[in-house]
């Protein structure tokens, strides 16, 4: 197979065959950001337990927060609109809706690997923290992607920043929350 990886990279992004475009990109990078966020703040507290590895509470919060998010995109939709979903943009609003789902992927399985012994449960959950900051840093290149552009200072200022900003919402979130 004879494929080039900046065509590969440089490929609209598709459902069905047809460009996204930028409204639904831009659900999907939100569904994105706000997984990894909220999946990094699921993780952060269970240090404080010793029997438990967090991956229940990632996957419980991957799960709750893609139901809540769906429901709450589809009613704010309804309303852009004036009028009912069809069948086929609530599928559509589902399948925007995965990556929060996806963001619990990464970090459930290398808190995994701690029941096998590979890491001990703190320094697995450690990694899968950092992973999600990096994650989330990380939009800042897919963003400059979906732009034509190429990766320059202010993509990684840009990528910093963003993981920053989150580490910044998931400690606020903590001392208003726990």
């Amino acid at each position: 197979m004879d494929w080039d990886f900046r065509t590969l990279l440089n490929r609209p992004i598709t459902s069905r065959g047809e460009p996204l475009g930028q409204e639904r990109v831009a659900a999907r990078t939100t569904a994105y950001i706000y997984g990894n966020i909220l999946a990094l703040a699921a993780l952060i507290p269970v240090m404080r337990s010793e029997e438990s590895l967090g991956v229940a509470i990632v996957i419980g919060t991957a799960l709750s927060t893609y139901i809540a998010h769906t429901f709450a995109e589809g009613v704010g939709e309804s309303i852009r609109n004036d009028r009912q979903l069809s069948g086929r943009e609530r599928l559509d609003a589902l399948r925007d809706s995965v990556p929060i789902l996806t963001s619990a992927v990464v970090p459930v399985v290398i808190l995994g690997t701690a029941w096998i012994n590979l890491f001990e449960p703190r320094t697995a959950q450690l990694i899968a923290e950092l992973v999600l900051v990096l994650r989330i840093g990380s939009t800042s290149y897919v963003i400059s992607r979906l732009h034509g552009e190429k990766v320059s200072t202010e993509t990684h200022i840009a990528a910093f920043g963003l993981a920053a900003v989150a580490t910044i919402i998931v400690a606020l979130k903590l001392v208003l929350t726990h």
